[in-house]
Formats: structure tokens, C-alpha cells, sequence
């Protein structure tokens, strides 16, 4: 700072002063918050709180709700529809709230405090059953990354590339919920039904999940047998690894839109299980850090090689083992977008947003022609993408996974300009209605941009979900950005 700006801010802060403005220049200092991977949610909130033990939860919670202040909940930050941030409010970061409670292997379940993230979660479980033959594990996580919050992954109702089972809902024996008022409640398909099923997949608006227990599985040691499929082809391929007894899959497809391969053609990974006493051989193939930076920037430069490179590395991997927990972890490079943008030289920022759009299975290969069309005609920058499978959910009120669908994830390249950000808008507000023309849907998780009659379309229980809110939290004390947002879609600000 020179001497003319040091002089200026004194100015201000003086009159700021002497007119009682003292709130006025603190509040430019408070923080701003953004999500980890789009970095399109900057907020701005009144305070960030970060409890240590569920009471002192419960006394933000209750300071808040004197002081009439809303709250919005976060974790990971992972979220790119802004769930997870609302402007102004009192922000409570659950990463403290990491403890396990109790790992009961007779009934195989595990307790955890909501805000304990997946990598330290199955680091607990792997200690506590050191030395032993027969150990248990998660069954499901989410893919791509690891560090969400297990409130985090439920809020959503997440899912991951397990094959023939529902999402995260159908690993949840039970949930504590905290109310605006501090109070708990215990959440089960038993008590408080009604909750457990608004609260899995309801974005953290009814109230602050402070512990959850997990149904566990037996770990098992799987193969991974890599091919590549067309996607016309590919639900009868799945089909067959389902009949198989694989138990994960996923297809990622080519991004090249001026190679035939282009949504196309994928490299096709699935997991059989193996006998136990096969060993997992220390040293196997793996992708390092640098080896997804080089990839990620060849998806952005030159994504035939990008591609060629990354089937090829999975296609050397096919007979590898793996342990059917460990597998599903996930290396997520922080900040990958900034380095990247250094190195093209890029003179707007950007990065890249997500959207899941969910068709009959039948429907796939319709679904992904039209895609292909509709890229290639606007011009749609791809940088990754896969295919994998869900099971029906006839649990969550605010389910997305209404019938087994095919689940279709596209990471589009996005600069962060009006115009950038509205062409990304544009293209996934285009494949919702591409997946509605085959009775598909979408992921309300990664964007706020669908329209109402697509909110409408896709979630027609949406408005009940709004007046259960209502009921659940008269005072609207839980709130996001992207809950703002819904309300303003449908008139009920």
C-alpha cells in the first residue's frame, strides 16, 4: 500500500467512525465463503461458527435464533448449487464434529458425528479390525472426491458406482437431528419417519444432523476387469456384469467432439469379488498426482490424447485388486483450476461445473445420441464423463432416483464470465429436457439453473417439500442460497 492509499483508507475508516459506520467497515471484513470445486457460490456470511462438541451446537443454533439470524450448514463445501452457503447468515462448520461414537461389528454398524469426513471414517474401521480374518466396510461413497462430510453425503443423498443398490439412504440405520431451538431428535425408518425421509436428500434444511450410523458390509476383495464398449451396447454389458456378480461399474466416455469415439465409446471398469486369500500385490498401478494434473490439462488442450492416455492406463490395469472399500477413495487435486488457468494463460478463470442427468435405462443410448448432437452443434466443452447405474430409492421424499436409471455425469468446462457461466446454464438446462423427452430426470446437487417447469417435470413433489419445511422450520431458520433461490422460482418468498 502506498502513502495515498494508506492516507485514503484512514479517511475512511475515520469518518466511518465518526459517523457510527463502525459496523459498516466490520462488515467488510466478514467472511466469504465459496465451494471447493466450481468456485462459483463467493458468499458472503455474518460469522463463522465452528463447534467442537454437539452443546456448543446447540448454543449457536440458539444465539442465532435470539440475535433472529439465519443459519446455513456446511462440511466439505463440495456442493455446487450453493446448499451449503446463504448470504448474511451464521455459517456453522461441522468438521469438528468428528468423533466415532461406536462400531458395533455384531450388528455391523457404525456411529459416527455427522461432520467426520470419509478418509478418517474408514481409517477408524481399518484400525479397530486390525489383525482380523473377517472385517466390515462401507458399502458406498461418493466418487471423485473424499473429503465430504458424512452430513454432507446424506444431505445429498449421494451415491457412488456400487452396482444393483439404492443410494446412500439404503446404508442409514438412524440420524440425530438438532432443531433450530437446540433440541434433538432421533431420525429411523421407526421414529421420526417422516424426518428420516426429508432430511436424506433435503440439503440440510430441516435442521443440523449431528450423528449418523451406518449400515456396514463385509470388505471383500474384487478385480477390476477394464474393456471398451459402445455406449449402445453398454446396458447389456452391465447387464452382464450384474449377472456376473460384479458389484461396481462405471463407463467413462470419450470427449473428443471430432472423434467418432465422441459420447460414444468408453472405457468400461468393473469389480468382481475374488477369493480372500488372494494378495493385493503392493505394487500395482496407480495414478499420481502429476499423472491427473497432466490428464486434466490434456482434457482442456488436446482431449483425444487426453483420452487415449487415460484408457490406456485403465485398460493396463484390468486383472488389479483392490479392496472393495478402499477403491471407492478418490484423489481430488485442490485448487487444480487455478494452476491450470496459470499454465494456458487463461485471461478468465474458469473451471468446471457438474450435472447428473438420470434416464430408463432403455433410454441411454437415445439419451447420449442426442447429447452428442446437441454438443457438437453449441459447441459444449467436455472435460469428463461417466456412466453408471442407480437403483430405485422408494424412500427419500425428495428422491432422484425414482425407477433404475442410468445416471449420465458431465463436467463441462466453464469461465467464469456472464457469458461463460450462462453457455454452461444453457447447455445443462438442454439436457434436462433431452432427459425428460425419454422420462429422465436431473441432480438438484451441482446447479440452480433448471427452470421451474423442469424443477416442476423432474420433482413434482417439490411444493410439498416446501410446505413440509415450512412445517418442520416455521421460522425458516435453516437456509441456503440455493433454498432462496427455489423459493424465489416459485413465488413463495
Amino acid at each position: 500500500m502506498n502513502r495515498r492509499e494508506f492516507l485514503k483508507a484512514v479517511g475512511v475508516l475515520s469518518a466511518s467512525l465518526q459517523t457510527g459506520g463502525v459496523t459498516a467497515a466490520l462488515a467488510r471484513q466478514r467472511p466469504v465463503l465459496n465451494d471447493v470445486h466450481s468456485r462459483l457460490n463467493r458468499t458472503t456470511v455474518e460469522e463463522i461458527v465452528r463447534p467442537r462438541t454437539v452443546a456448543e451446537l446447540a448454543d449457536a443454533l440458539r444465539r442465532a435464533a435470539r440475535r433472529g439470524r439465519a443459519v446455513s450448514v456446511a462440511g466439505g463445501r463440495h456442493a455446487m448449487g450453493g446448499q451449503q452457503f446463504a448470504r448474511g447468515s451464521v455459517h456453522l462448520d461441522t468438521r469438528d464434529l468428528a468423533q466415532v461414537i461406536r462400531f458395533d461389528r455384531d450388528a455391523r454398524q457404525l456411529e459416527v458425528e455427522a461432520g467426520i469426513q470419509w478418509p478418517a471414517l474408514v481409517r477408524h474401521y481399518l484400525d479397530a479390525q486390525q489383525g482380523e480374518t473377517r472385517t466390515l466396510g462401507i458399502a458406498q461413497k461418493q466418487t471423485g472426491a473424499d473429503r465430504f462430510t458424512v452430513g454432507g453425503s446424506l444431505g445429498a443423498n449421494a451415491h457412488g458406482r456400487v452396482l444393483a443398490r439404492k443410494p446412500m439412504i439404503a446404508d442409514v440405520e438412524s440420524f440425530q437431528l438438532m432443531d433450530g431451538d437446540g433440541e434433538i431428535r432421533t431420525c429411523s425408518r421407526k421414529e421420526n419417519a417422516e424426518l428420516f425421509r426429508l432430511a436424506i436428500g433435503g440439503y440440510g434444511l430441516f435442521g443440523v444432523m449431528t450423528a449418523a450410523t451406518l449400515r456396514l458390509v463385509p470388505r471383500q476383495k474384487v478385480e477390476r476387469v477394464v474393456e471398451m464398449v459402445n455406449v449402445d451396447d453398454l446396458m447389456a454389458a452391465f447387464e452382464s456384469r450384474i449377472h456376473q456378480g460384479f458389484l461396481f461399474g462405471d463407463c467413462q466416455f470419450g470427449i473428443d467432439p471430432a472423434s467418432d469415439e465422441f459420447l460414444r465409446r468408453g472405457v468400461f471398469s468393473c469389480y468382481r469379488p475374488v477369493e480372500p486369500d488372494r494378495p493385493i500385490p503392493e505394487e500395482q498401478q496407480r495414478l499420481s498426482d502429476d499423472n491427473w494434473r497432466t490428464l486434466i490439462h490434456l482434457a482442456h488442450v488436446d482431449k483425444k490424447e487426453g483420452f487415449g492416455r487415460y484408457a490406456r492406463y485403465y485398460l493396463g490395469t484390468t486383472g488389479q485388486l483392490y479392496w472393495s472399500d478402499l477403491h471407492q477413495m478418490s484423489t481430488y487435486l485442490d485448487d487444480y483450476h487455478a494452476a491450470l488457468d496459470q499454465k494456458l494463460g487463461a485471461r478468465v478463470k474458469g473451471s468446471e461445473m457438474i450435472s447428473e442427468l438420470y434416464v430408463p435405462r432403455p433410454a441411454l443410448a437415445g439419451f447420449m445420441a442426442a447429447a452428442r448432437e446437441d454438443f457438437r452443434r453449441h459447441g459444449v466443452n467436455v472435460i469428463y464423463g461417466t456412466i453408471r447405474l442407480i437403483e430405485e430409492d422408494d424412500e427419500c421424499f425428495l428422491a432422484w432416483a425414482k425407477r433404475p436409471y442410468a445416471c449420465v455425469i458431465f463436467n463441462l468446462h466453464t469461465e467464469h464470465s456472464p457469458a461463460g457461466i450462462e453457455r454452461s446454464a444453457e447447455a445443462f438446462r438442454r439436457l434436462i429436457d433431452i432427459a425428460r423427452e425419454r422420462d429422465g430426470s436431473y441432480f438438484l446437487t451441482y446447479h440452480r439453473w433448471a427452470r421451474r417447469e423442469q424443477v416442476e417435470a423432474c420433482y413434482p413433489q417439490f411444493r410439498e417439500f416446501m410446505r413440509h419445511k415450512q412445517e418442520y422450520d416455521p421460522d425458516d431458520r435453516f437456509q441456503s442460497e440455493w433454498w432462496r433461490h427455489q423459493k424465489r422460482l416459485f413465488g413463495t418468498t
